[in-house]
């Protein structure tokens, strides 16, 4: 007849709390196999595995919605369920990768204090761009490909990257104080390379990141601000001119 589970049990043992169950009971999405004569839920061992299929599923930032069609369309069979297994471990091996990159970063940024010794504004800007994703602004999805992107840039690529990129902000920040008009071909030529150089960061066409970025850094620019080199109310300024420019265009 094999193991029977009652809701409680499968809430305690599985990290998922009883609300959430009889959810998904409601959606249709994982309905006990079973149920006393007085009407409470029993969970069979099918019910277990398309729990975990369920979770991992939404682990892997997949909506309730797209979980239910999946699984529709899946025989819940070994083959679907190693194919699931193999997606959640491509998952936490990018996820770990991340971990140990910010572990090592923030050890660095330790090691220097604990000798006297204040780390440069590059390093600073560096964790915090690997502290950015994990914040809410960025789904599962797009974290995972930053980190690739990342990965395939190389170290060398980034770190010129960010000497390009702080000189760009200086020269920028030299026509924001002039008030230089937007239309002029120089700052033109110096927003075309600012763009070109983000876009290498983002795969694909970068839309959802850029935007993700965008959304972070008008939340927190106060916060991201006292972590970069240049005052934080400059910094704003040229977030704006930048954006003047790109409409002008």
């Amino acid at each position: 007849m094999g193991r029977r589970w009652s809701i409680g049990e499968v809430a305690r043992a599985s990290g998922t709390t009883v609300r959430a169950l009889r959810h998904y009971d409601e959606i249709g999405l994982l309905s006990p196999s079973e149920r006393t004569a007085s009407g409470h839920r029993r969970y069979t061992e099918f019910d277990v595995r398309r729990l975990y299929q369920v979770r991992a599923l939404r682990s892997l930032g997949v909506s309730l919605e797209e979980i239910a069609s999946v699984l529709a369309d899946s025989t819940g069979g070994l083959e679907a369920m190693r194919d699931l297994l193999a997606e959640q471990l491509r998952g936490l091996e990018v996820h770990a990768a991340q971990v140990q990159q910010l572990t090592e970063q923030l050890r660095g940024l330790l090691g220097q204090i604990d000798h006297a010794s204040m780390p440069d504004p590059d390093q600073f800007l560096t964790t915090l761009e690997m502290i950015s994703v994990f914040e809410t602004y960025f789904t599962t999805e797009q974290r995972e490909q930053l980190a690739r992107r990342r990965a395939e840039l190389g170290s060398e690529t980034i770190e010129a990257a960010k000497t390009e990129w702080a000189e760009l902000v200086e020269e920028l920040l030299r026509h924001v104080e002039e008030d230089t008009p937007v239309e002029d071909p120089r700052v033109r030529s110096l927003v075309a390379r600012w763009d070109a150089l983000g876009s290498r960061f983002h795969a694909g066409d970068g839309e959802q990141t850029r935007a993700a970025a965008q959304r972070m850094w008008n939340d927190n620019s106060e916060e991201i601000g006292r972590s970069l080199p240049w005052p934080a109310d400059r910094m704003r300024d040229l977030v704006r001119y930048l954006e003047r420019v790109r409409q002008a265009g």
